[in-house]
């Protein structure tokens, strides 16, 4: 049965994640501790007696929920489960690139250190007086009604950010550009309008500045050719080579992601079996939504992982 990981974003964490995986595995303690080291961070005390509030900030965020999702594909090889494909939304991505063998280990957690580190102040320097700059989820809006409808807002200020599926996009913009796409997606016909757990406006030119500096920080790290197959957020499709997922990395950072355009080319490769390999479900609630309904298994903790090898 071919297998597709699909490993979740900034926004999956919790207080407490990826507990029960270290307490399992000599691995994972180990995978702890190169992560602490690269990072110069207390990543157990983080995920396990961090706030919520600890756990929101970027430069944090992205460094924990990288650790969760590697943590996660450890106990799964330990339980016999491997992935043939590997995908990941937004931040995902990296933890993707790394299982598919583009990124080393010694590499992932620096490059997200630096990576949240950059978006953070990127996203503080596009507030404005009128308050924090964010991403919003749009529900019940097809992606080219929410494009028409935000077409008419304030140069600048609003952006998709993510095409997440055939009647659901996130936005991305200023405080005053979120109010105003807020507004104008419930007049269009919107059923919900969520703003996620998210410090900045990411995947959008606002943070243009971030990209510049990962691709300074990106410029002296070895990106390998992929040795199983990993699909990127800004096309969509498959990725042919190191320096590709390198440059592809960059244009991330301020680019949307295209995760139904991903979807369809990880349905045309037929993969048979998708993993949730990471905190949370929200990738197996958006696969829901494609056609065919597709099914996606949590296995982002000790007990899910169980249950996915048992059914093996």
């Amino acid at each position: 049965m071919r297998t597709c990981f699909l490993f979740p974003a900034q926004g999956a964490q919790y207080p407490g994640m990826a507990r029960d995986l270290w307490e399992r595995s000599q691995a994972v303690k180990d995978l702890f501790g190169i992560a602490s080291e690269a990072t110069g961070t207390d990543l157990r005390r983080l995920l396990f007696d961090g706030t919520d509030t600890d756990l929101r900030a970027t430069d944090r965020t992205q460094i924990a929920v990288t650790l969760a999702n590697l943590s996660a594909a450890t106990v799964l090889g330990e339980h016999g489960v491997s992935g043939d494909g590997f995908a990941g939304f937004s931040l995902g991505e990296y933890s993707a690139l790394h299982l598919a063998g583009v990124i080393g280990a010694a590499d992932i957690f620096p490059i997200v250190k630096e990576r949240g580190i950059a978006m953070e102040a990127a996203s503080r320097a596009s507030d404005t007086a009128e308050g924090r700059s964010g991403m919003a989820a749009v529900i019940g809006l097809a992606p080219e009604r929410v494009e028409a409808t935000i077409a008419d807002l304030p140069a600048g200020s609003i952006f998709i950010a993510n095409y997440s599926g055939a009647r659901q996009v996130v936005l991305a913009g200023t405080a005053g550009g979120l109010r105003s796409a807020e507004a104008a997606c419930k007049e269009a016909g919107a059923r919900r309008f969520i703003s996620l757990k998210v410090s900045g406006p990411f995947h959008s030119p606002l943070i243009r500045d971030a990209a510049e500096r990962l691709a300074e920080a990106l410029a002296g790290v070895s990106f390998a050719d992929p040795v199983r197959p990993v699909y990127a957020n800004v096309t969509g499709a498959r990725v042919t080579s190191g320096s590709e997922a390198r440059d592809l990395c960059v244009r991330q950072v301020v680019s949307s992601v295209r995760w139904t355009d991903e979807v369809a080319a990880l349905q045309a490769d037929r993969y048979e079996r998708y993993l949730e390999v990471g905190p949370g479900q929200v990738l197996a609630g958006l696969l829901r939504g494609f056609p065919g309904r597709l099914r996606c298994e949590a296995a982002g903790t000790l007990e899910a992982i169980e249950a996915v090898a048992a059914a093996a």
